[in-house]
């Protein structure tokens, strides 16, 4: 079976982690994904552990289900090159700023002038008309502008960044789910338009689902921030041997574990019995979770509060996740053999379709692994190719 994306090219002028890792869930659900690079590579090719130079785990991680194309933008014949991919694509991402865009002949205007049917979706810092439009933007940037980075001060005492680039990721599904609308759209039109994908305003609209709180109503009827998420106590619970993410959400959980716990006077204090309530006084909560559970090990736990439905998980490392029984027996972890770089593990899309699976047909490319391959898809006669190469003006795998 084919992927929901088949047929559909990408041409992905990005690098670093958001744009890729767009282009990598578009590549996942069948896309024929092109990826263009400078010259040197995107920066993430010698980001992290290598066996070999521009095959860094960042890059791997990122890259799958693509191929390369590597040339320089910033020259005329370059420039032409894009337009010529551009012209058997149907979607244009990328991850420049407005002026850069312009300076590279990527306006939105020109190209849906030129191209009627593409999607052009520009993914980057900060939303147009406003006085940080032109910003460089990167995750740690951006938590700290939407209040991501102020929230762990409630916690920690300072603010501090997620040690996750948790921005970058969340905003990746926003562009994949804004080019799949923009997509079904053009079916039922025949036509593309522009999609701008503001990083800043898509994690300010994430982080104010749960801390607008009070301020959403106007003039506000209380304080922002959730006082169950802000809360110093809001952490994984010490038992007599480990730690535990335990949530009795509802009010039947809170029963059962008030039960289990030998503590179900408890429910009668009006502090525990009702949602509203277990909201208002989150800090004294968590101080007789911490209690409760420090009373019994990690295991003794896991298997009353499992018995009893009450949600409930061991604290997890990231080594463990390696051998994690869900992830082994969900197919998650898979090996397989780069022709480059030897055995590789990966991880298989999470998403899973019923009848368009998504797949992992392509390996991450070397540099330039597709130039020649791609500059003749677009009619470019191979003497034509080596006279570029020779100008600078495409690189080849060597």
């Amino acid at each position: 079976m084919s992927g929901a994306l088949e047929g559909i090219r990408v041409v992905e002028v990005s690098s670093v982690i958001m744009g890729p890792w767009a282009g990598q869930v578009l590549g996942d659900m069948g896309a024929d994904v092109v990826k263009v690079e400078p010259l040197i590579g995107d920066v993430t090719r010698n980001m992290g552990p290598a066996r070999h130079r521009d095959m860094a785990s960042a890059f791997l991680n990122l890259n799958r289900n693509k191929r390369s194309i590597a040339l320089d933008m910033s020259k005329p014949a370059g420039v032409e090159v894009i337009h010529r991919l551009l012209g058997k694509a149907d979607v244009l991402l990328h991850n420049l700023r407005p002026k850069a865009a312009a300076k590279l002949g990527l306006e939105r205007e020109q190209l849906l002038e030129r191209f009627p049917r593409l999607v052009v979706c520009e993914a980057y810092g900060f939303a147009r008309g406003g006085p940080l439009s032109e910003k460089a933007a990167y995750d740690d940037i951006i938590q700290a502008a939407s209040g991501l980075a102020d929230l762990q001060s409630s916690v920690m005492g300072t603010p501090r960044f997620l040690p996750t680039n948790s921005v970058d990721k969340s905003t990746a599904y926003c562009i994949t789910t804004a080019l799949c609308a923009a997509l079904l759209r053009r079916e039922r039109t025949g036509r593309g338009q522009a999609i701008e994908v503001p990083m800043f305003e898509c994690t300010v609209d994430n982080v104010m689902i749960e801390h607008l709180h009070g301020a959403t109503f106007d003039p506000p009827i209380g304080p922002m921030g959730s006082p169950r998420l802000l809360s110093a106590d809001r952490r994984p619970y010490p038992t007599l041997d480990g730690f535990l993410a335990v949530l009795p959400y509802n009010d039947t959980h809170w029963k059962r574990l008030l039960e289990i716990a030998g503590r179900g006077h408890l429910w009668d204090d009006p502090r525990v019995s009702t949602h509203p309530k277990r909201i208002e006084n989150s800090d004294w909560l968590h101080g007789v979770l911490a209690e409760i559970v420090a009373t019994r090990t990690t295991r003794d736990w896991l298997e009353a509060l499992n018995a009893a439905d009450i949600p409930v998980m061991q604290i997890n490392t990231k080594e463990a996740l390696l051998h994690d029984e869900q992830l082994q027996a969900s197919g998650f972890w898979h090996f397989y053999e780069h022709p480059s770089e030897g055995r590789i593990r990966r991880t298989n899309p999470p998403v899973r379709f019923s009848e368009s699976p998504s797949s992992v047909r392509r390996v991450p490319p070397m540099l330039g692994e597709h130039t020649e391959e791609l500059l003749q898809e677009v009619g470019f006669s191979a003497a034509q190719v080596v006279q570029m190469q020779t100008a600078g003006i495409v690189r080849c795998k060597s």
